[in-house]
């Protein structure tokens, strides 16, 4: 391994403290291996004030970072895996997937147990049009307001009184020590999690097979597995932050179980479908379940917000 790997990553407290940990991990298993962090301002940072999904979506916290990988500035990137789009760089690799956090929603609130304790137009906070159309689903009659900025913000935005409760990934409470602020989780089948929710992704340049090799004892296979099947479902529908769609795979027994949601943003309309099979048939499956909801209805929900079928 080289003496010095340069890492890239976004200055938000949560993207450094994952950089952090990953830093960590190497250093350890690498004596003599120094990893420096270089602090990235990505788009997806500077525009706080614009829902995601009218602003470009997945690519937002990711460009400028492989831009810079590209350059040759950086070596790596640790990335929050449902924060990137579906298609790579063709020189660039997702090399490592570590073990994955809780991939479940958490529900936080300073006067309410959970969703259903809220009182009728009670007002709710989340920047996920997936989450927001689950919770429409739920409780139709709750005020459902658009929370941009980072994890500490958003808690402070809730604190101040701004919203009477607000929808997070738990892997982010948890990797910032925040746990006790989660005062409910909601379970895969009320709220499906977001692609790759909870997974971490290591990029690198694809040609860098030093690094690739040096950084493959991080890698978790059956998070791997369970990653592969729900990005080969994010890819056949052209996904990102523009229209409500969620997938949760795992392994279990030696079969991989996933399931898969296309909504509409109104939250009246949700179809869901779950497939399983052999973990090696993992983009197969995730290809089939995407098929599969488009059959359902998927198709003509997808094609109002793209403004064309998928082919």
């Amino acid at each position: 391994m080289r003496k010095l790997i340069k890492l890239g990553t976004r200055k938000s407290l949560l993207a450094l403290t994952q950089s952090t940990m990953i830093k960590k991990l190497i250093e350890n298993q690498h004596p003599g291996v120094t990893v420096e962090l270089v602090k990235i301002v990505t788009k997806g940072d500077k525009i706080l004030d614009v829902p995601l999904a009218k602003v470009g979506g997945k690519g937002l916290f990711v460009k400028e970072i492989e831009e810079a990988m590209l350059r040759g500035e950086i070596d790596m990137a640790v990335h929050s895996m449902k924060d990137v789009p579906a298609e790579l760089p063709a020189e660039l690799v997702m090399g490592v997937v570590p073990k994955r956090e809780d991939p479940r929603d958490a529900f936080i609130a300073n006067q309410y147990k959970s969703v259903h304790d809220l009182p009728m137009g009670a007002k709710v906070g989340t920047s996920s049009l997936r989450r927001r159309s689950q919770l429409a689903h739920l409780r139709p009659d709750l005020v459902i307001e658009d929370l941009r900025g980072n994890l500490d913000t958003r808690l402070r935005k809730l604190d101040e009184g701004l919203y009477d409760a607000i929808i997070l990934a738990a892997a982010g409470l948890n990797r910032l020590g925040l746990a006790e602020r989660a005062t409910a989780f909601f379970s895969p089948a009320e709220m499906l999690p977001a692609v790759a929710q909870g997974a971490l992704g290591i990029e690198l340049r694809r040609d860098d097979q030093e690094l690739l090799d040096g950084l493959a004892f991080l890698d978790d296979s059956p998070t791997s597995v369970a990653v592969a099947v729900e990005r080969s479902f994010l890819h056949r529908l052209e996904g990102g932050c523009q229209v409500p769609l969620g997938c949760f795979a795992e392994l279990l027994d030696q079969q991989v179980s996933a399931t898969g949601l296309v909504a509409s943003v109104d939250g009246k309309e949700i179809i869901r479908k779950t497939v399983s099979g052999a973990p090696e048939r993992a983009v197969e499956l995730g290809r089939e379940l995407a098929e599969g909801l488009l059959g359902m209805g998927g198709q003509a929900i997808l094609a109002e917000v793209y403004g064309r079928s998928l082919s």
